[in-house]
Protein backbone atom coordinates (compact mmCIF):
# COMPACT_ATOMS: atom_id res chain seq x y z
CA UNK A 1 0.00 0.00 0.00
CA UNK A 2 1.23 3.47 -0.93
CA UNK A 3 1.04 6.42 0.86
CA UNK A 4 -1.35 7.79 -1.29
CA UNK A 5 -3.99 4.68 -0.48
CA UNK A 6 -3.63 5.31 3.32
CA UNK A 7 -6.66 8.11 3.35
CA UNK A 8 -8.73 6.71 1.50
CA UNK A 9 -8.09 3.62 3.13
CA UNK A 10 -9.59 5.34 6.51
CA UNK A 11 -12.39 6.98 4.51
CA UNK A 12 -13.68 3.56 3.69
CA UNK A 13 -13.30 2.10 7.39
CA UNK A 14 -15.05 5.73 8.90
CA UNK A 15 -18.17 4.83 6.20
CA UNK A 16 -18.60 1.66 7.63
CA UNK A 17 -19.17 3.08 11.44
CA UNK A 18 -21.99 3.70 13.03
CA UNK A 19 -21.11 6.99 13.98
CA UNK A 20 -20.90 7.57 9.73
CA UNK A 21 -24.62 6.54 9.55
CA UNK A 22 -25.77 8.41 12.45
CA UNK A 23 -24.17 11.36 10.75
CA UNK A 24 -25.75 11.14 7.14
CA UNK A 25 -28.92 10.46 8.21
CA UNK A 26 -28.81 13.27 11.19
CA UNK A 27 -27.79 15.27 8.16
CA UNK A 28 -30.32 14.28 5.62
CA UNK A 29 -33.51 14.65 8.20
CA UNK A 30 -31.86 18.41 9.40
CA UNK A 31 -31.76 19.23 5.45
CA UNK A 32 -35.42 18.05 4.87
CA UNK A 33 -36.39 19.89 7.81
CA UNK A 34 -34.82 23.59 6.69
CA UNK A 35 -36.36 22.61 3.21
CA UNK A 36 -39.87 22.09 4.36
CA UNK A 37 -39.61 25.37 6.68
CA UNK A 38 -37.90 27.13 3.58
CA UNK A 39 -40.83 26.06 1.45
CA UNK A 40 -43.61 27.37 4.40
CA UNK A 41 -42.20 30.33 4.45
CA UNK A 42 -41.62 31.47 0.79
CA UNK A 43 -43.53 29.35 -1.02
CA UNK A 44 -46.90 29.02 1.00
CA UNK A 45 -48.72 31.35 -0.99
CA UNK A 46 -48.22 29.83 -4.54
CA UNK A 47 -51.09 28.26 -5.99
CA UNK A 48 -52.17 25.55 -8.82
CA UNK A 49 -55.07 25.58 -11.30
CA UNK A 50 -56.96 22.45 -11.24
CA UNK A 51 -60.39 22.27 -13.25
CA UNK A 52 -61.25 25.82 -13.01
CA UNK A 53 -60.40 25.91 -9.32
CA UNK A 54 -57.12 27.01 -7.58
CA UNK A 55 -55.80 25.72 -5.16
CA UNK A 56 -52.82 26.23 -2.76
CA UNK A 57 -50.05 23.52 -2.75
CA UNK A 58 -49.54 21.16 -0.20
CA UNK A 59 -46.70 20.89 2.53
CA UNK A 60 -46.02 18.61 5.09
CA UNK A 61 -42.76 16.74 6.50
CA UNK A 62 -44.76 12.91 5.85
CA UNK A 63 -43.57 12.22 2.68
CA UNK A 64 -41.98 15.64 1.99
CA UNK A 65 -44.86 16.50 -0.13
CA UNK A 66 -44.04 19.86 -1.18
CA UNK A 67 -41.00 18.16 -3.64
CA UNK A 68 -42.95 15.11 -5.00
CA UNK A 69 -46.92 15.12 -6.45
CA UNK A 70 -48.63 14.77 -3.07
CA UNK A 71 -48.41 18.54 -3.11
CA UNK A 72 -51.24 19.02 -5.84
CA UNK A 73 -52.64 15.80 -5.39
CA UNK A 74 -53.81 16.22 -1.36
CA UNK A 75 -55.25 19.35 -2.12
CA UNK A 76 -57.50 18.10 -4.92
CA UNK A 77 -58.56 14.87 -3.17
CA UNK A 78 -58.84 16.23 0.30
CA UNK A 79 -61.44 18.99 -1.56
CA UNK A 80 -63.59 16.62 -3.46
CA UNK A 81 -63.43 14.09 0.25
CA UNK A 82 -64.62 17.16 2.16
CA UNK A 83 -67.58 17.77 -0.25
CA UNK A 84 -68.86 14.63 0.98
CA UNK A 85 -68.86 14.41 4.12
CA UNK A 86 -72.04 12.56 5.35
CA UNK A 87 -71.56 10.43 3.07
CA UNK A 88 -70.15 6.72 2.60
CA UNK A 89 -66.61 7.26 1.23
CA UNK A 90 -64.06 4.60 0.36
CA UNK A 91 -60.59 5.07 -0.07
CA UNK A 92 -58.13 3.27 -1.64
CA UNK A 93 -54.87 3.40 -0.37
CA UNK A 94 -54.00 5.02 2.76
CA UNK A 95 -52.99 8.11 2.35
CA UNK A 96 -54.96 11.53 3.70
CA UNK A 97 -55.31 9.72 7.01
CA UNK A 98 -51.56 10.56 7.30
CA UNK A 99 -52.51 14.31 7.16
CA UNK A 100 -55.62 14.54 8.18
CA UNK A 101 -58.51 13.03 10.75
CA UNK A 102 -60.80 10.98 8.56
CA UNK A 103 -63.53 8.52 9.65
CA UNK A 104 -64.21 6.96 6.22
CA UNK A 105 -63.20 3.36 5.14
CA UNK A 106 -59.49 3.00 3.63
CA UNK A 107 -58.62 -0.16 2.01
CA UNK A 108 -55.14 -1.12 1.64
CA UNK A 109 -53.63 -4.01 1.14
CA UNK A 110 -50.25 -3.47 2.57
CA UNK A 111 -50.05 -1.11 5.41
CA UNK A 112 -51.16 -2.08 8.54
CA UNK A 113 -53.05 0.21 10.84
CA UNK A 114 -56.27 1.09 13.20
CA UNK A 115 -59.52 0.93 11.25
CA UNK A 116 -57.01 -0.26 7.76
CA UNK A 117 -59.06 -2.91 5.93
CA UNK A 118 -55.91 -4.90 4.78
CA UNK A 119 -57.60 -6.92 1.32
CA UNK A 120 -56.40 -7.03 -2.01
CA UNK A 121 -58.54 -4.66 -3.88
CA UNK A 122 -59.23 -7.50 -6.77
CA UNK A 123 -60.71 -9.40 -4.02
CA UNK A 124 -62.64 -6.37 -2.02
CA UNK A 125 -66.45 -7.10 -1.83
CA UNK A 126 -67.62 -4.80 1.22
CA UNK A 127 -71.14 -5.09 2.51
CA UNK A 128 -72.52 -1.77 1.15
CA UNK A 129 -71.52 0.87 -1.56
CA UNK A 130 -69.95 4.13 -1.25
CA UNK A 131 -71.12 7.41 -2.71
CA UNK A 132 -67.69 7.97 -3.51
CA UNK A 133 -64.09 6.03 -3.78
CA UNK A 134 -60.91 7.74 -4.43
CA UNK A 135 -57.62 6.60 -4.83
CA UNK A 136 -54.45 8.69 -4.59
CA UNK A 137 -51.28 7.47 -6.21
CA UNK A 138 -52.42 3.67 -5.52
CA UNK A 139 -53.60 1.81 -8.54
CA UNK A 140 -50.02 2.28 -10.25
CA UNK A 141 -48.66 -0.58 -8.14
CA UNK A 142 -51.20 -3.04 -8.55
CA UNK A 143 -50.58 -5.63 -10.85
CA UNK A 144 -46.84 -4.24 -11.00
CA UNK A 145 -45.84 -3.86 -7.60
CA UNK A 146 -45.93 -7.69 -6.40
CA UNK A 147 -44.20 -10.33 -6.67
CA UNK A 148 -45.79 -12.01 -9.20
CA UNK A 149 -46.51 -9.07 -12.14
CA UNK A 150 -50.20 -9.23 -13.81
CA UNK A 151 -50.91 -6.39 -16.62
CA UNK A 152 -54.26 -6.37 -16.56
CA UNK A 153 -54.59 -6.67 -13.01
CA UNK A 154 -55.17 -2.97 -12.49
CA UNK A 155 -58.37 -3.23 -15.12
CA UNK A 156 -59.72 -5.79 -13.33
CA UNK A 157 -59.36 -3.57 -10.17
CA UNK A 158 -60.91 -0.55 -11.43
CA UNK A 159 -64.22 -2.63 -12.82
CA UNK A 160 -64.61 -4.59 -9.08
CA UNK A 161 -64.31 -1.22 -7.32
CA UNK A 162 -67.11 0.27 -10.41
CA UNK A 163 -69.20 -2.11 -8.77
CA UNK A 164 -68.78 -0.94 -5.27
CA UNK A 165 -69.81 2.14 -6.14
CA UNK A 166 -73.82 3.24 -5.27
CA UNK A 167 -75.58 4.54 -9.02
CA UNK A 168 -74.24 7.74 -9.79
CA UNK A 169 -71.44 7.80 -7.05
CA UNK A 170 -67.67 9.39 -8.33
CA UNK A 171 -64.75 7.17 -8.48
CA UNK A 172 -61.40 9.44 -8.68
CA UNK A 173 -58.16 8.41 -9.36
CA UNK A 174 -54.82 9.73 -9.35
CA UNK A 175 -51.96 8.45 -11.45
CA UNK A 176 -48.43 9.40 -12.01
CA UNK A 177 -46.85 8.44 -15.07
CA UNK A 178 -43.12 6.98 -15.29
CA UNK A 179 -43.06 4.41 -12.73
CA UNK A 180 -45.38 1.44 -14.18
CA UNK A 181 -45.22 1.27 -18.03
CA UNK A 182 -47.84 -1.22 -18.65
CA UNK A 183 -50.01 1.66 -17.14
CA UNK A 184 -48.84 4.38 -19.14
CA UNK A 185 -49.53 1.86 -22.49
CA UNK A 186 -53.33 1.18 -21.13
CA UNK A 187 -53.09 4.93 -20.75
CA UNK A 188 -51.89 5.87 -24.37
CA UNK A 189 -53.98 3.79 -25.74
CA UNK A 190 -57.48 4.52 -23.93
CA UNK A 191 -57.66 1.41 -22.46
CA UNK A 192 -58.60 2.82 -19.11
CA UNK A 193 -62.32 3.46 -19.43
CA UNK A 194 -62.62 7.41 -17.79
CA UNK A 195 -65.93 9.58 -18.01
CA UNK A 196 -63.56 12.79 -17.53
CA UNK A 197 -59.68 12.75 -17.13
CA UNK A 198 -56.97 15.79 -16.75
CA UNK A 199 -53.40 16.13 -16.82
CA UNK A 200 -51.14 18.03 -15.12
CA UNK A 201 -47.53 18.59 -15.69
CA UNK A 202 -44.56 19.74 -13.43
CA UNK A 203 -42.97 22.36 -15.24
CA UNK A 204 -40.25 23.26 -12.78
CA UNK A 205 -37.33 22.47 -9.84
CA UNK A 206 -39.54 23.72 -7.24
CA UNK A 207 -42.00 21.80 -7.96
CA UNK A 208 -45.11 24.35 -9.88
CA UNK A 209 -47.39 22.02 -11.58
CA UNK A 210 -49.54 23.74 -14.41
CA UNK A 211 -52.70 21.99 -16.63
CA UNK A 212 -52.06 20.25 -19.57
CA UNK A 213 -53.15 17.96 -22.00
CA UNK A 214 -51.44 14.71 -22.50
CA UNK A 215 -49.43 14.95 -25.43
CA UNK A 216 -47.92 17.15 -22.51
CA UNK A 217 -47.14 14.46 -20.92
CA UNK A 218 -47.19 11.17 -22.69
CA UNK A 219 -43.79 9.21 -21.89
CA UNK A 220 -42.85 11.41 -18.82
CA UNK A 221 -40.80 9.58 -16.70
CA UNK A 222 -40.47 9.20 -12.94
CA UNK A 223 -37.56 10.95 -11.16
CA UNK A 224 -36.46 12.93 -14.46
CA UNK A 225 -35.95 15.91 -15.05
CA UNK A 226 -37.27 16.44 -11.81
CA UNK A 227 -37.82 14.40 -8.40
CA UNK A 228 -40.92 11.78 -8.50
CA UNK A 229 -43.81 11.89 -11.02
CA UNK A 230 -43.50 15.06 -13.97
CA UNK A 231 -46.74 14.09 -15.22
CA UNK A 232 -49.81 13.26 -13.38
CA UNK A 233 -53.12 11.49 -14.48
CA UNK A 234 -56.66 12.81 -12.90
CA UNK A 235 -59.25 10.43 -13.62
CA UNK A 236 -62.74 10.19 -13.13
CA UNK A 237 -65.03 7.27 -13.67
Amino acid sequence: MGMGDAPLSIISLFKQTSIYAWTKKTSTVMLLFCKLHYYKAFKSSRTFLFNGKRYQYFQHKYNTTWRTERAEEIPIAWDIVKSHIGKKILEVGNVLSHYYPVSHDILDKYEHAPDVINQDVVDFQPQKQYDLIIAISTLEHVGWDEETKDPRKILCAIENLKRCRTPGAQFIVTLPLGQNPILDRLLENNEIPFVQQYFLKRVTADNAWVEAEFKDIQGAKYNFPFRAANGLVIGFF
